[in-house]
């Protein structure tokens, strides 16, 4: 999105935002009442609706955003639409396609960042990352390395960590990569990025984002207690997050306890979301478990009369 000037006026609300505490980047971002430029103010008004479409209130982004409203904030706008209405997407996609025929049709970071998104949740990660080469922001950077990581390209993601980490060491975001990036490689670097959500943690207060994301360091070690811990504080803090309903559904599947409880978490992931990657993944199996019995179950054999 759009370069800053050199005393970051956007600091708390960009760094609320990656953390997945949108109220207080909402909060932070209102208390910015005379940004020092028009570029400012564009980028806390940015941060704002992408909180507000993270808190699902799609209807404040569909009403605020008008056709005057500058060029970096209208693709939040499609974003709304998008996830709050079905029936639009594939207008949507096809747009999308028909804009994105080549890098130099990327109007901006914001364009850039909304159809990374919405070709994610549609499971075209090679559309994401083609798109996500035209930015050279940060948070594309960031996107990329989640991709790479989603393929199990570690060696790639690393590359990409390294070139952020060239950019911007010391940001938050590039943190939060060095985070993933060291959860994925797993072992010892577990340990590396408990360190580094923990100091998160101590610095803007804990999130759901956050407590899941020690969570995972707690299974990949088998500390079931101590993630149990933790998703339970995610949960207090939101009980309908979804990525805290799967690790509760990790946790007690890991444990052997009883189906029950999973069950049940399961059970309340599919009615809050049944769009959610874990289910459609979910579901796919289900099939093919099901179209495999059906392809080996003895036939029934006539018996004579």
């Amino acid at each position: 999105m759009s370069r800053q000037t050199e005393v970051d006026e956007l600091f708390d609300v960009k760094n609320y935002f990656y953390i997945g505490n949108f109220q207080q980047c909402i909060n932070e971002a209102q208390k910015l009442q005379k940004p020092s430029t028009p570029e400012v103010a564009t980028l806390r008004d940015i941060f704002t609706y992408r909180s507000y479409l993270a808190q699902k209130k799609y209807l404040v982004v569909l009403d605020e955003i008008k056709t005057n409203s500058p060029e970096d904030i209208k693709p939040l706008k499609l974003l709304a639409e998008y996830f709050s209405n079905t029936q639009k997407r594939d207008g949507i996609l096809a747009y999308l396609d028909q804009q994105l025929t080549g890098s130099a049709n990327v109007p901006n970071d914001s364009f850039a960042l909304v159809a990374a998104t919405i070709y994610s949740n549609e499971n075209n990660l090679e559309a994401a990352y083609r798109v996500l080469h035209s930015s050279d922001c940060l948070e594309a950077y960031a996107f990329i390395i989640h991709i790479l990581l989603k393929l199990d390209r570690v060696d790639l993601a690393k590359k990409k960590l390294k070139e952020m980490q060239d950019k911007d060491d010391d940001a938050t975001l590039t943190q939060l990569a060095q985070a993933w990036v060291n959860t994925a490689i797993g072992g010892e670097k577990l340990q590396d990025a408990y360190y580094i959500y923990q100091e998160l943690v101590d610095k803007y207060g804990s999130t759901p984002h956050l407590l899941n994301s020690q969570a995972v360091t707690f299974l990949g070690r088998g500390q079931y207690e101590e993630a149990e811990a933790v998703l339970q504080e995610a949960l207090d803090k939101d009980s309908n997050f979804s990525d805290t309903l799967i690790n509760m559904i990790v946790l007690h599947r890991s444990t052997g306890k009883g189906p029950e409880v999973a069950n049940r978490y399961l059970s309340q992931l599919k009615t809050l979301n049944p769009d959610h990657p874990y289910i459609k993944d979910l579901n796919q199996k289900e099939d093919e478990f099901s179209r495999i019995c059906q392809q080996y179950m003895p036939s029934k054999t006539q018996i004579p009369a």
